[in-house]
Order: C-alpha cells, then sequence, then structure tokens
C-alpha cells in the first residue's frame, strides 16, 4: 500500500508517517519503481505500536530503542508507568490547590502558598507541624504531666500516603491553613497555660471514660429535644446539668454548688474551640484512621445549659 492507503487505515497524518519513516522508526517495506514509498502488513503492526508508545508518553529515542530490542519492553513499561504515576500525584497536589482557592476570595499569593502546602514533602509537614507546636507550647510549665502530653502531641504527624485520595489531600491543606490562623495558636496557648500552671485545678475531667458518658447523655439530650421528640418526652435541661455536675463534684471530692458551677462554666469558655477537634478530624482522614465524630457542639450545649442553671 502507498503511504496515502496507511494514513486511512491507521488514521494518523502522512506527514507523522512521513516523519517516522524518515526517522527509520517505521521504515518502508519497499520504493516503487517511481520512488514512492510502499508499505505492507508489517508496517500497520509497527506503525499503531509507535503511535501507542507516544500516546503513553514515550520519548522517540526510548522507543527507537523498544524497536530494535536495544531495550526490554517489559522494562520500559515499568519505568514508565512509575514516572505516570509520580505526574498524576503532582496533578492530583495541584488539582486540590486549585480546588482550596476556588473556594474563597484568593490571590495569586494564595494559589502559590496552596500549591507549596499541597506538594509538601513528609518533612516539609512535618516541620509545619513542629513550628505550630513549638509556638502552642511556649511559656507552658514544664511538669511531667505537661511533658507527657506535648509528647503526645508531637508524637502525632501528617503522614499522607504515597498515593493519597483527593480528601486526603484537601484535608492537609485545611490543616496547613489552620495551623497559620494566630488566633487559634493564641487560644492553644491560653488553654495550655490554663491547665498546666502550677496550682492549676482541673473541674472538667479528661479521662476518656468520662467524657464518653458527658458525650453519650448530653447527646441522648440534644436527641430528644423539643424541637425533635414526638412523644413530649424531652429531659430538662436542669435534670441534665444536675447529673453531670454532681458526678463531676463527687469526682473532684468537692460539693456541687454555685461556685463550682461558675469554676465549670470558665473552664468550657475556655476549652470549647472547634478548631481542636477539626484538628484531630483531619489528622484522622490525612492518616487513614477511623473517623473521628463530632462532639464540640454537645460541649456548647451543656455550657449554655449550665450557664441558665448555675444555682
Amino acid at each position: 500500500m502507498n503511504i496515502g492507503e496507511l494514513s486511512r487505515i491507521t488514521g494518523l497524518p502522512v506527514k507523522t508517517i512521513r516523519y517516522y519513516s524518515d526517522v527509520g522508526l517505521v521504515p518502508e517495506a519497499e520504493r516503487s519503481r517511481a520512488g514512492y514509498r510502499r508499505y505492507d502488513h508489517g508496517s500497520i503492526v509497527r506503525l499503531e505500536f509507535v503511535r501507542t508508545l507516544r500516546e503513553l508518553g514515550l520519548d522517540l529515542a526510548t522507543i527507537r530503542q523498544v524497536l530494535d530490542r536495544g531495550a526490554d519492553l517489559r522494562g520500559v513499561a515499568a519505568a514508565h508507568a512509575e514516572a505516570l504515576g509520580a505526574q498524576i500525584r503532582v496533578l492530583r497536589l495541584r488539582r486540590a490547590a486549585l480546588r482550596a482557592v476556588a473556594g474563597r476570595d484568593a490571590t495569586p499569593a494564595d494559589l502559590e502558598r496552596l500549591t507549596k502546602i499541597a506538594q509538601a514533602s513528609a518533612d516539609e509537614r512535618k516541620r509545619i507541624v513542629g513550628e505550630f507546636f513549638d509556638s502552642i507550647f511556649t511559656g507552658i510549665a514544664e511538669s511531667d504531666e505537661a511533658r507527657r502530653f506535648t509528647e503526645g502531641m508531637r508524637s502525632v504527624s501528617a503522614d499522607l500516603p504515597d498515593e493519597p485520595t483527593d480528601e486526603q489531600v484537601d484535608a492537609w491543606i485545611e490543616l496547613a491553613e489552620m495551623l497559620r490562623q494566630e488566633d487559634f495558636r493564641d487560644k492553644l496557648r491560653e488553654m495550655g497555660r490554663h491547665s498546666f500552671s502550677p496550682g492549676a485545678r482541673r473541674v472538667v475531667p479528661t479521662d476518656m471514660s468520662e467524657i464518653k458518658w458527658f458525650v453519650e447523655l448530653v447527646g441522648s439530650a440534644q436527641d430528644k429535644a423539643p424541637d425533635k421528640a414526638l412523644d413530649g418526652g424531652a429531659p430538662d435541661p436542669a435534670a441534665v446539668v444536675d447529673e453531670v455536675m454532681g458526678r463531676w463534684a463527687e469526682a473532684a471530692g468537692r460539693a456541687d454548688s454555685p461556685e463550682l458551677r461558675d469554676e465549670v462554666v470558665a473552664a468550657l469558655e475556655g476549652a470549647i474551640e472547634p478548631r481542636a477537634e477539626r484538628y484531630w478530624q483531619l489528622m484522622a482522614t490525612i492518616n487513614g484512621w477511623p473517623p473521628i465524630p463530632a462532639t464540640m457542639h454537645r460541649w456548647a450545649w451543656f455550657l449554655s445549659a449550665l450557664k441558665a442553671n448555675r444555682a
């Protein structure tokens, strides 16, 4: 067949086929007496193979090595698949940065910063989180309890997998942006100083079993609130406050009193910070842990009920 027929069969332009012939990738089978290129079935097979390798992104020199058996196709395919994987990862990270910019009133500087955040290496992610902790733990008393707490916090890193999902990349960008917020850092510094200052008296339990009991109790009360309950059996917020404060007072070895309730109000006002909970939810997404349910609204509900029932 002539070059025009080969073009019609393969769908490739005559100019492309002529170029491949000139560089020796798809040499003609013979020349006619008039000097025109003639191709055979083997030319079709070779041309389709070259087109496939080009569509996969291989350069002409590598294709020539494969065709001339100077390079093993299996090895070339594996190396190229790895290279494409790296490109896909970079493109996914860039897409995440663009999504973040699209969701806000951003500037070109914002895009540049978010792109750097999205493409941060494991060491860079560790540095960003470490610098955040350096800033919030400054000035905290060096007690054994404080040391254990800070070491525990620092031991958790943002470990994105080699093939992160879109959700994981979005979570990392949101986390890194949140860690830059000065008011968030100020709030955590104040919480730390309040919790670990010499002579600090903790009036809100931190034991996980107590927190679980509290969240389940308040959650049940919220689920049966008047605007949700169908049977009219919504609990009285004052009764929930009495039950919680009775248990907390007993654990603290104190009597439930207006003074204790005032202390708990002050403690909760300083401790309720939705971004602190969001931090752990984002870490769970990034590291592939089970999802962490939101509980901050339970604490906010109780604080509101406690303020209305201090006596």
